[in-house]
């Protein structure tokens, strides 16, 4: 069984799912939605979770820098309870402060162009994500 970690955003969502043994995280794909109609990628989030055998989610968890939850970690937590309520697994949200920034900069570092880095970056941030939520563990 394998956990998936999900980067959500309000135009896409980057999915990265463990390995059998939950140690390392590896970066899927980014999936399309629109959040402002109500479109949240839920059928092609159900044929990865088929496909990989998941059994549980690790939601990023955009809190603010003071630790207070503003209208993106609302936005989290409400995908995370449609996960739930859907799938029947457990949900965890993890903090996701400053990951998708340290994302940036590590593909910035690989020489990644703006171009690629932009179809790349939240699937990278729901590696960062996922890893960091698996070493919690391990």
């Amino acid at each position: 069984m394998r956990t998936m970690g999900l980067d959500v955003g309000t135009k896409t969502v980057g999915v990265a799912i463990s390995d059998a043994f939950g140690w390392t995280a590896q970066g899927i794909e980014t999936v399309k939605v629109d959040e402002g109609a109500g479109q949240f990628g839920i059928k092609r989030i159900q044929e990865l979770v088929s496909e990989y055998n998941v059994n549980g989610f690790v939601v990023g968890y955009p809190k603010n820098m003071n630790n207070s939850i503003g209208p993106r970690g609302e936005a989290s937590e409400k995908y995370a309870e449609l996960l739930e309520k859907t799938f029947g697994f457990p949900v965890t949200l993890w903090d996701e402060r400053l990951t998708t920034m340290a994302a940036e900069k590590m593909l910035i570092a690989a020489d990644v162009s703006r171009k690629k880095r932009k179809t790349v970056i939240d699937k990278m941030a729901a590696v960062m994500i996922l890893q960091g939520y698996l070493d919690s563990k391990n």
